[in-house]
């Protein structure tokens, strides 16, 4: 990936999750409020004399909306099945599931890893059949030291 596509496509992921997760949740709630006063509130004037004017309705609004997310948010993650989905999801596209990271895991943690390996196949009460385990593993290890990858990590459409 040349140097200006990726720092493109950071830039374009910083927008999305800025966006995304906060100027668009900040004008979707006022707009929710504002929508609901001007078209339903204003439109029941039995409702209309409870709260009077637009701000006690937003608080009202806010202090029942505010905790009924929570508990909505409590309930895809803790009671149903949407979250391990969108987890199981995730993990498919992740390419980092079936390769090392870069950094200290493929200059520090898998080396290590790696020797510690080779120091217990050296032991001589080790059977042929975990010595060819041990092989395999290794074999696993120098892929992802080289930053290539292991398992069956989904591939892109060519």
């Amino acid at each position: 990936m040349t140097s200006k596509l990726g720092y493109t496509a950071r830039l374009w992921y910083y927008f999305r999750i800025g966006y995304a997760t906060y100027l668009t949740f900040l004008l979707g709630a006022v707009n929710t409020l504002v929508v609901v006063w001007y078209l339903a509130i204003r439109e029941m004037p039995a409702i209309e004399n409870v709260f009077g004017h637009f701000l006690p309705f937003a608080i009202v609004a806010t202090l029942l909306g505010v905790p009924l997310s929570v508990a909505v948010g409590w309930l895809h993650l803790k009671r149903t099945p949407l979250y391990s989905s969108e987890m199981d999801i995730s993990v498919e596209a992740n390419p980092y599931y079936y390769k090392s990271p870069p950094g200290y895991y493929q200059e520090v943690f898998f080396p290590v890893f790696r020797e510690l390996l080779v120091a217990v196949k050296d032991k001589e009460t080790l059977d042929s059949a975990a010595r060819d385990r041990i092989n395999k593993i290794l074999e696993k290890i120098d892929v992802l030291i080289q930053g290539g990858y292991v398992g069956k990590p989904r591939r892109k459409l060519e």
